[in-house]
């Protein structure tokens, strides 16, 4: 038994999805609320990683599945491919969330026959902390300042995006981003009293961009 790393788990989320891909679900026959089948398949992955790792689980105090790793597990459909995640402050969507995603993207199907579930995952990503900020936000940001933005124009950007600030947040934020730039994000964040993060972007990209990595 071993600690496990960040590399260890992006390996063992590979060789546990296509094992679990050829596997029939009896559980999960007849299933259709996502929120079931994630949680089936975390757990199943928990049960894979702890025969051979020693780790911290995540509790709902720290608010992620793996918080010595900083890393988030989604489980979520192919046919929609997002998940919400806490709301903590308007700055996740230009910095990031402040963690890595690991995102499994399924396709399920039942064989009325066997009455047998199968999970075909048809995407695994991870997303490293720094490309987790919203596509379009920190894109039109990074255009404008090299464009020759002042702290005016970034004000104004912010406010057209309808982030959640008052006058003095956004000002600030605004300075924060004249003196920091964000880097590219890759996920689609959208407004809510939860962030919902949608996939599609990531999944098409995975491999190609530094920070955003197929796992399959």
């Amino acid at each position: 038994m071993t600690n496990l790393t960040v590399a260890d788990i992006k390996l063992e989320a590979g060789i546990f999805l296509r094992s679990l891909s050829q596997r029939g679900i009896n559980p999960l026959f007849g299933v259709t609320d996502g929120k079931a089948v994630g949680t089936y398949v975390e757990h199943e992955f928990h049960a894979h990683l702890e025969r051979d790792y020693y780790y911290v689980i995540g509790s709902s105090a720290s608010g992620i599945d793996f918080p010595e790793l900083r890393i988030d597990l989604k489980v979520t459909s192919a046919r929609q491919p997002q998940s919400s995640c806490p709301y903590r402050s308007a700055e996740q969507k230009i910095y990031g969330l402040g963690y890595n995603l690991m995102v499994f993207v399924y396709d399920k199907l039942d064989d009325g026959e066997s009455e047998l579930a199968y999970l075909n995952f048809v995407n695994a990503v991870f997303v490293e902390d720094k490309r987790t900020a919203d596509y379009q936000t920190t894109r039109g940001i990074i255009n404008i300042l090299n464009n020759g933005a002042n702290l005016d124009d970034i004000d104004a950007f912010l406010e057209e995006r309808n982030l959640p600030l008052d006058d003095i947040g956004r000002r600030t934020l605004a300075e924060k981003i004249i003196a920091d730039p964000p880097k590219q994000g890759y996920v689609t964040i959208s407004n809510a009293l939860q962030w919902r993060l949608q996939y599609t972007r990531t999944i098409l990209i995975a491999g190609q961009i530094d920070g955003v990595d197929s796992l399959l």
